[in-house]
């Protein structure tokens, strides 16, 4: 990695810098980014469909990103250099799971393009062409 490693602070950073963002929450009070209020990241409260193989834990620290299809979805949790993954509760969903204490094993930029694609897939089609082609 060429590019200096990713930060929790770097997805607040990167969502507040896309078109018509605003944090909100979903699913009663997760706290979750949304563009017109479609949900693109979301911070997953530990739950017992997520637990940690290494210590039998719920995870604590999840990140939920949307994708715009499986085939990216599926990608991203097949490339081992990576630290996103999936659960059973997630199969039918098009969203990665992240700890955020994994972050930086990914570049800030690596995130930033993965977070604009989550963005892109919620955000209205004009929406995204005038941010993407201006």
């Amino acid at each position: 990695m060429t590019e200096r490693p990713a930060t929790p602070d770097d997805v607040d950073a990167i969502c507040r810098s896309l078109p018509e963002v605003e944090l909100g929450t979903s699913w009663g009070d997760v706290p979750t980014y949304l563009v017109r209020g479609r949900g693109f990241v979301l911070f997953r409260k530990p739950h017992h469909s997520a637990i940690d193989p290494e210590t039998g834990e719920e995870y604590d620290d999840l990140l939920v990103i949307v994708t715009p299809t499986e085939v990216e979805k599926q990608a991203l949790v097949d490339d081992e250099r990576l630290p996103f993954f999936t659960i059973d509760h997630f199969r039918r969903t098009n969203a990665v799971l992240v700890q955020q204490s994994r972050l930086g094993e990914l570049g800030r930029d690596e995130l930033a393009e993965i977070i604009t694609e989550a963005w892109a897939a919620r955000a209205p089609k004009k929406l995204v062409r005038e941010h993407l082609d201006g």
